[in-house]
């Protein structure tokens, strides 16, 4: 029997066996790819903001400046509080930008590279609270898998002996 004429459970079956050879297609593929993706995926946007924050070699752009001094503050408990030490915290967080994604790029440290972008997000959060959904939950769903998981068989970390494997 085909097509309309099958019993329910011939095509049940069917679709089962479809499903499953899905399933070990996905299952082939190695994890030094979406680890990979992941951390580009997640270097990417914190690379691209902390270029924003530089006119020059250490020289904090002005909008940085003006930003961290004038529209910034940590949201907590209800409350608004300026940044303490704004420029300090500026300059902080666009080394911060610019160094640990380039180390998540290489696969370098991995591991340390994405809990400081986990710490950054928290900090992040608390400074522009309306960003959870759409920015901060997967930043930081995506920093913890990479401190978990590390960077992956196509990492620097694993290539000179940082990368623990878990398992």
């Amino acid at each position: 029997m085909t097509g309309i004429d099958q019993a329910p459970t011939d095509r049940g079956r069917s679709l089962w066996r479809i499903v499953q050879r899905v399933e070990a297609a996905l299952a082939a593929i190695p994890e030094a790819l979406p680890l990979l993706a992941l951390r580009f995926a997640l270097a990417v946007p914190f690379f691209k903001s902390g270029l924003t924050k530089w006119d020059g070699f250490l020289t904090l752009s002005n909008g940085a400046r003006y930003l961290f001094t004038q529209e910034f503050s940590l949201h907590i408990l209800g409350n608004q509080y300026p940044y303490p030490a704004p420029i300090l915290m500026a300059t902080l967080s666009g080394i911060g930008e610019i160094v640990l994604p380039i180390l998540l790029g290489l696969g370098l440290g991995t591991r340390f590279a994405a809990l400081g972008i986990l710490l950054m997000t928290a900090v992040i959060q608390l400074t522009v609270p309306e960003g959870w959904a759409n920015f901060h939950l997967p930043w930081a769903a995506m920093a913890l898998t990479l401190v978990v998981y590390g960077g992956g068989p196509l990492a620097l970390d694993r290539w000179i002996g940082l990368g623990a494997r878990r398992g």
